[in-house]
């Protein structure tokens, strides 16, 4: 496989939409991009169990670069809440580390397909429906904090997302505030892409029939293209989230959401 022009054409609109959205919801991008990569990976001859897998390592890789544009920008307008993300993160990383090194190497890629359309029509609903938390609630204790983290870290090594799709509605489920909790949310993507990334390539490094290009479960040509662009789009949808009704872009995105969904429980089943 090598990056014809159509391939960088079709990886780049990729990133720049999925970086856009990671600034703008606080998300890495995965419910985007892994369902794009497995149908550009497959029409491009890759097995459809070896695509879902390529696709969620690959997804989970960029967002180690768009993470990284995505927090300065909410940095710099203090809206990041470092508190909870140190609170969060080790538990971020063991969870991870366990879900990519351990549980992704054993399923199958059609399994994690399924996995991956009810995860994200799950995601969705709560996205359309936006759901208001008790005024009483606060986040949980250090060791609540460090359990949800670990939770937080496995699902995202199974779906190749960024984490946000739990840790925003997680956050302002206990009232932290909405733009503290999208910008939150993109600072904890590092420490879960770096982690996952990690046991991606560790779990990939033996398997057989990889296309060229890969390192582990990595493809290293989506990877390349996808961040690049992701990596200067992500502040402007951070400068777009200050500004934008982001609650009725929300439900817009729920309803793209489901039609993702759906292809990726047909891919999971039919394969």
């Amino acid at each position: 496989m090598t990056l014809e022009p159509l391939l960088i054409v079709e990886l780049a609109i990729l990133g720049i939409g999925t970086g856009f959205l990671a600034g703008l919801l606080g998300i890495g991008g995965g419910m985007l991009m892994v369902p794009f990569i497995t149908i550009i990976m497959s029409n491009r001859g890759v097995a459809p169990n070896l695509a879902v897998k390529m696709a969620i390592a690959t997804s989970m890789a960029t967002i180690i670069f768009t993470s990284i544009a995505s927090v300065r920008a909410h940095h710099k307008r203090g809206a990041v809440r470092w508190d909870i993300v140190k609170r969060l993160a080790p538990g971020i990383v063991i969870g991870s580390v366990i879900g990519s090194m351990g549980v992704f190497s054993l399923l199958k890629g059609s399994y994690l397909a399924i996995f991956f359309g009810l995860f994200v029509s799950f995601s969705a609903t709560q996205m359309f429906l936006d759901k208001k938390p008790k005024p009483t609630r606060q986040m949980p204790g250090t060791a609540g904090q460090f359990a949800a983290g670990g939770f937080i870290g496995f699902l995202s090594g199974l779906v190749g997302a960024g984490g946000g799709f739990i840790s925003v509605p997680f956050m302002t489920w206990c009232n932290v505030a909405i733009h503290s909790a999208v910008a939150t949310s993109a600072a904890l993507g590092f420490p879960i892409a770096v982690a996952n990334v990690l046991g991606y390539i560790v779990a990939g490094l033996h398997v057989q029939n990889l296309p060229a290009d890969s390192f582990g479960y990595i493809w290293l040509p989506a990877l390349l293209v996808v961040a690049v662009c992701s990596f200067f789009m992500a502040p402007l949808g951070a400068k777009a989230a200050h500004k934008l009704p982001v609650s009725k872009l929300k439900r817009v995105f729920a309803s793209i959401l489901y039609v993702l969904a759906a292809y990726m429980l047909y891919k999971g089943l039919s394969s």
